[in-house]
């Protein structure tokens, strides 16, 4: 398989149902909301970006399968398949409030072998692929070099439709918002990830994110030279539910400081 050229269609892919997004968004008329629970949300937009991504995949690799936010294209391969969110952010999208993200990683057996994350008002492409280097707009990004929990910038996101774990999580947040330069929060899991991965935040960590949330970041920060995990030290952060993201040199404290906050 030739990753190198299957990222760079992916790309043009991408960019095109990019497009699509911002249009749509401009017509704002066009966006009917549905809800799929409390303060989980999914527009027009959402469902027509996720048709465009997978009939371009499909063609793309016609063996793959698709394990999509929207449940579009629903099915699974044995080698390949697609993890797809077409707006993650999709609160944000809706009262026009960047970032929102188009994410797609691929998965070669157990293996993420390919990411993208384009957020789509900045028009900035995050990428790569099997034993590449992670980039940005065509140039090389890599994880920052903060080496102490206590000089670094920590991203996260507000709990929206899942509460049970809010006392720690509060505490969490206690513990970040006193002991380090700040703590932030996008609305886009995806571009969080993407801005670990290129060093504007050190860490970042969230629970109850689905896989179409974070597979492509997390590659992303690989790529990039940083390290991933869950709350509890170990790697089921695709499908596990909570996830643990920052540089290579910080990535020990900051999880222990999480799994300690967070499973208290």
């Amino acid at each position: 398989m030739n990753f190198e050229l299957l990222c760079r269609n992916v790309k043009v892919l991408v960019e095109e149902v990019a497009g699509f997004i911002k249009n749509e968004r401009e017509k704002k008329s066009s966006n009917r909301i549905m809800t799929k629970g409390k303060h989980d949300f999914v527009t027009a937009t959402d469902k027509g970006a996720e048709l465009r991504l997978v009939k371009g995949l499909q063609d793309l690799l016609p063996e793959s399968g698709f394990i999509a936010e929207e449940g579009t294209g629903s099915k699974t391969n044995k080698t390949y398949n697609w993890i797809i969110d077409p707006i993650d952010g999709t609160t944000n999208f809706i009262h026009g409030s960047p970032p929102y993200a188009i994410s797609v990683a691929l998965i070669e057996n157990e293996e993420i072998v390919l990411g993208i994350v384009y957020e789509v008002m900045s028009s900035e492409c995050f990428y790569s692929y099997k034993n590449a280097l992670a980039y940005l707009n065509g140039n090389p990004i890599s994880v920052s070099q903060t080496s102490r929990v206590s000089d670094s910038l920590i991203a996260t996101g507000f709990p929206y439709t899942s509460f049970e774990r809010m006392a720690p999580f509060m505490k969490s947040l206690e513990y970040f918002f006193t002991q380090t330069h700040g703590v932030r929060r996008l609305g886009s899991a995806a571009t969080d990830l993407a801005y670990v991965a290129c060093g504007r935040y050190d860490a970042f960590y969230e629970y109850n994110l689905s896989a179409w949330d974070v597979a492509a970041g997390a590659f992303l920060v690989q790529q990039a030279g940083g390290k991933v995990g869950d709350f509890h030290g170990d790697k089921n952060y695709i499908f596990g539910k909570e996830i643990v993201a920052s540089n290579g040199i910080l990535f020990d404290e900051f999880q222990r400081k999480v799994e300690q906050l967070m499973n208290s």
